[in-house]
């Protein structure tokens, strides 16, 4: 797989990486991965998704505290079409309910 093929994608998750790991498993249901410290790999069918989570911090807003971690993902091999919706599966997977 050629490097000049990678797209990557950059977010700040409203998460701890305990919160991040406790999730993953929704955001890939039926596909196996590997956790190797504070990066998880995904891998299979001639592509690769890496994901890499950042240093915990922490998003004030008044009194709110909110957890705040950098996540970058990094696709290789994938089709624009397969990374909108491994996008949109690793969104939804994280997606919070408020109320």
């Amino acid at each position: 797989m050629a490097a000049d093929d990678a797209v990557v994608v950059t977010k700040e998750m409203a998460v701890t990486h305990a919160d991040f790991f406790r999730s993953l498993a929704n955001a890939f249901p039926e596909t196996d991965y590997q956790v190797n410290g504070s990066k998880v790999i995904v891998a299979g069918d001639g592509r690769s998704l890496e994901i890499a989570l950042g240093p915990e911090g922490v998003r004030q807003i008044a009194l709110l505290k909110l957890p705040q971690t950098p996540v970058t993902l990094t696709f290789q091999g994938y089709s624009e079409e397969a990374r909108e919706a491994a996008l949109d599966q690793f969104d939804r997977a994280f997606q919070r309910a408020g109320g």
